[in-house]
């Protein structure tokens, strides 16, 4: 027994004469994409031409107002469109 601890004496010794390396240490940016609330100016919905008209009214006057409406619904809908693409711009 004791001839084992006398063979395994030089060998703890010599591990404990290494000094350990330490460890390397690297700064890794990794890019994780965050939410943000996006704050944009309401867009008021406009009066639309065809619901200011009375009931009953003429076919001629009925045309004009849906005209109307249409490019009221495209100015509007631009408007939308236009804030959503101002809350997916980075």
């Amino acid at each position: 027994m004791t001839r084992a601890l006398l063979l395994s004496l030089p060998l703890a010794l010599a591990a404990c004469a290494t000094t350990p390396t330490p460890p390397e240490v690297r700064t890794v940016e990794v890019q994780i994409p965050v939410p943000v609330h996006c704050v944009v100016q309401p867009v008021t919905k406009p009066a639309f031409a065809v619901d200011a008209l009375p009931l009953g009214s003429k076919a001629p006057a009925q045309m004009r107002a849906l005209r109307a409406e249409r490019k009221q619904r495209i100015g509007y809908e631009a408007e939308l469109e236009a804030a959503l693409l101002r809350c997916m711009k980075p």
